[in-house]
């Protein structure tokens, strides 16, 4: 009996080490593992040469030619959508005879039109380096979205419910200040 006793403390001891073993076996391999990936990792500014100059790749693709280099991932599935037919490129003119480019999708608003336009502009000032604030409640206090000489007022409403198409041109113009009744001196001097 005692022989059996010994005999079962012998392959508790040998399993043991032998299970020992194995896990050590195992982190091993799982460390050589993480070195090996270590040795593969880039620095970040590697990572993003590398990016940036296969986007400059693809950017040269004649359905993505018209990006910028600094493209963002909206900009691109913006100009794939259109390619597609789901989007369309509305031209906004300036007073400065300047004409935004803005796409939307094929079902969008007036309100998606705004926001668009919203975010073109400041992508068009993180671009130029100049970050300037701007307060957008007060520019669609003072100016007017215009097509075929009908103010778009109803944010909710259609741009095809106003007409309008790919490739429309959409006048982006400055309110004009109501007078009020007897100008601002009238009471005074009507005596």
């Amino acid at each position: 009996m005692e022989e059996l006793k010994e005999a079962n403390l012998n392959n508790v001891d040998e399993t043991e080490l032998e299970e020992k073993t194995y896990v050590e076996d195992i982190k091993k391999e799982e460390q050589e593992e993480q070195d090996e990936e270590d040795e593969e990792a880039l620095p970040h500014s590697e990572f993003l040469d590398i990016f940036e100059e296969g986007l400059a790749l693809m950017v040269q693709d004649p359905l993505l030619c018209d990006l910028p280099i600094q493209v963002t991932l909206e900009e691109v599935n913006s100009q794939v959508a259109l390619e597609y037919g789901q989007a369309m490129t509305v031209r906004v003119c300036k007073a400065d005879g300047e004409v935004m480019p803005i796409v939307v999708v094929q079902s969008a608003t007036v309100l998606d039109l705004k926001k668009a336009i919203r975010r073109y502009m400041e992508l068009k000032q993180q671009r130029e380096g100049g970050v300037k604030h701007i307060s957008w409640k007060y520019v669609w206090r003072t100016f007017h979205l215009i097509f075929n000489a009908e103010k778009l007022e109803d944010d909710k409403r259609k741009l095809k419910d106003y007409g309008i198409r790919n490739r429309d041109e959409v006048t982006f113009l400055k309110k004009l200040r109501k007078k009020r009744a007897g100008g601002i001196a009238g009471p005074l001097f009507n005596n």
